[in-house]
């Protein structure tokens, strides 16, 4: 039988991998993955506490609770629009993709995270600058213009708000001190 898993921390193209390759190990059979979640053929509640513990040692947890699977979800989607760059009204885009009205969806997720979405958007748009500088392949006008910032200034004050430091003395930085995604909250 078909399972559908649910996964927290699953934020990025590598830790698909990660989950793909140590399910295989163990012998499981993939139909499918995603962030945030993996379909296993021929699973059976015996295999509960496998994967369970597969994904507890690499850092992930499964989630089963219809609320943090919500939550979680809403993450995901927001890395793949910030990945993407495709960044435009964040309370239609979300009351769209999830069929509920912004202000329950924002009301849920201060809730549970104990931060804002917008704030949470800011800090996933601040990593993503950092990793665009790090790349050093675009100048603080064309990162401004990928994320939809109306200008540069407006994304060097919310840089230096975050951080505590202007884009240029991050670009100087020997040790980049960026999160992981899992640990933006």
């Amino acid at each position: 039988m078909k399972k559908k898993i649910l996964i927290k921390n699953m934020v990025c193209n590598r830790c698909k991998s990660t989950i793909y390759t140590e399910l295989k190990k163990a012998g499981f059979d993939i139909d499918s993955i995603e962030l945030g979640q993996v379909i296993l053929n021929a699973y059976t509640s015996d295999d509960d506490p496998i994967v369970e513990s597969l994904l507890k040692h690499h850092g992930f947890e499964i989630i089963k609770d219809e609320t943090d699977a919500l939550i979680e979800h809403l993450k995901m989607s927001l890395i793949k629009k910030i990945e993407s760059n495709e960044i435009n009204n964040l309370s239609t885009f979300l009351s769209k993709h999830f069929n509920k009205s912004y202000s329950a969806l924002s009301k849920l997720f201060s809730k549970k995270e104990g931060i804002t979405i917008e704030k949470y958007l800011i800090n996933l748009k601040i990593e993503r600058v950092k990793e665009l500088i790090q790349l050093g392949q675009l100048n603080f006008s064309e990162i401004a213009y990928a994320l939809n910032y109306n200008n540069s200034s407006h994304l060097s004050r919310q840089f230096k708000t975050v951080t505590g430091m202007s884009m240029s003395s991050y670009r100087l930085l020997q040790n980049w001190d960026r999160k992981t995604l899992d640990q933006i909250i």
